[in-house]
């Protein structure tokens, strides 16, 4: 079995004032690739955090779901919970394939190997609504992957314009905190997730 290699790096801002955030991530592999999702529970605090939390559990048990299947799960067992907004990536590196998903307002971007600053950058599609709570029509999108092509995840904590300074050339990690410290709107929990395809082994 192939399973894919990721570098990953993470980045994260807590809203002064609360003990823990609402905003989390996961990367988890199975054998046919890897999943990756950053969760924002709806509102701050302990409650927004027990959500993402809750999200988290749901996606390592059911990791050989397809997405959409997957989201739809999340919205049936999260509705006792404030909710929360995803995205979500599964990346079949073996097929050189990834499927991505977004609900809510979490930023995704997909750059290209070797892409320089001002190179189209593929966007996720985000469709608005709140997992437990509202959930839209699902639709996932399918793109070609490659090695070296890096996925970015940010969530509102974060402004914007991060895609214009966005670089293939520099690791996961450094990329993470250089987005996050430069980006961070300083009023809402953030986090940076960066995850560069780094091949594939036996």
């Amino acid at each position: 079995m192939r399973v894919p290699l990721i570098e990953y790096g993470i980045a994260e801002f807590v809203l002064p004032g609360q003990v823990e955030s609402g905003d989390h991530h996961l990367i988890c592999s199975n054998q046919d690739g890897v999943l990756i999702a950053a969760i924002d529970g709806i509102g701050h605090g302990e409650e927004a955090a027990n959500a993402a939390k809750a999200a988290i559990c749901i996606l390592k048990n059911c990791i050989d779901v397809p997405i959409i299947s997957l989201v739809e799960r999340c919205h049936d067992e999260l509705r006792l919970t404030r909710g929360i907004v995803l995205s979500l990536a599964f990346i079949d590196a073996s097929r050189g394939m990834m499927t991505w998903l977004g609900i809510g307002n979490i930023q995704g971007v997909l750059m290209r190997a070797g892409a320089k600053k001002g190179t189209v950058l593929e966007m996720l599609l985000l469709r608005g609504g709140v997992v437990g709570s509202q959930l839209p029509p699902l639709q996932a999108t399918v793109l070609p992957v490659a090695r070296g092509d890096t996925l970015f995840f940010v969530t509102d904590g974060v402004r914007g314009e991060f895609t214009e300074s966005l670089s293939a050339l520099e690791s996961p990690q450094r990329a993470a905190d250089r987005l996050l410290e430069r980006y961070h709107s300083g009023k809402d929990d953030a986090l940076v997730l960066v995850a560069r395809l780094t091949g594939t082994r036996q």
